[in-house]
């Protein structure tokens, strides 16, 4: 870094995460300098480090997700900013929050698999949902008659849910049952999905005050 001080490195760094409405990569980061003044990557993530220590005793946090580094507010302040969004939060149904839990848990896995755990039709309007939302995909076909596809989820979910990897999904023996699971979904999509347009159908059973992110880029 010829002409750019760790000082700077740190403020272009932040100001770059803070504007670009989306995570950024070490890499992305990186790019923004001429090749003369690129800092390595060791150096963009100690700048990294010191902004998310700036940010420590603040309402808003660095995380890192699946796609990069992200602003977000912290999830202590969930039950007070979720109510920005009290009168447009999409409600989704327990059928289509079971067909994305299932999806997340036990990919890869088929639609006729995920028919047979839960006894009933897969709706096809919940997977045109989740793949037009981008948060699952088509990763192979299974190898029997039919050769039926085999779906996974993508990036896009593992960032939606402030999630860096599948790792980071509760273990099923942490959850009590599966309506535990669908809670917790249930209220990331509230406070996260805001730019939703049309909700699904609602669904009346109560749900659960479990800890959500609300990310600065909804």
């Amino acid at each position: 870094m010829n002409n750019v001080t760790p000082e700077l490195l740190i403020q272009i760094c932040e100001a770059a995460i803070m504007v670009a409405g989306r995570p950024l990569t070490i890499v992305q980061l990186q790019k923004l300098f001429e090749e003369t003044d690129m800092p390595e990557s060791h150096e963009v993530r100690t700048a990294l480090s010191a902004i998310q220590e700036k940010y420590q005793d603040n309402g808003i946090e660095l995380r890192e997700v699946a796609s990069g580094f992200q602003f977000q507010a912290r999830t202590a302040l969930s039950p007070w900013l979720s109510k920005l969004w009290e009168e447009r939060a999409p409600r989704y149904s327990r059928s289509f929050l079971e067909t994305l839990a299932l999806i997340a848990y036990r990919q890869p896995i088929t639609r006729a698999e995920i028919e047979e755990i839960r006894g009933v039709t897969a709706s096809s309007h919940h997977f045109k949902t989740l793949m037009e939302r981008e948060w699952i995909r088509v990763i192979g076909h299974r190898d029997v008659p039919g050769k039926p596809a085999l779906y996974g989820t993508t990036k896009d979910f593992l960032d939606h849910f402030n999630l860096k990897s599948l790792d980071q999904l509760p273990t099923l023996s942490e959850l009590k049952d599966l309506a535990c699971q669908e809670a917790k979904l249930q209220v990331q999509l509230e406070l996260t999905n805001q730019d939703t347009e049309t909700p699904t159908e609602t669904i009346s059973e109560p749900t659960l005050e479990l800890e959500t992110t609300t990310s600065n880029d909804n």
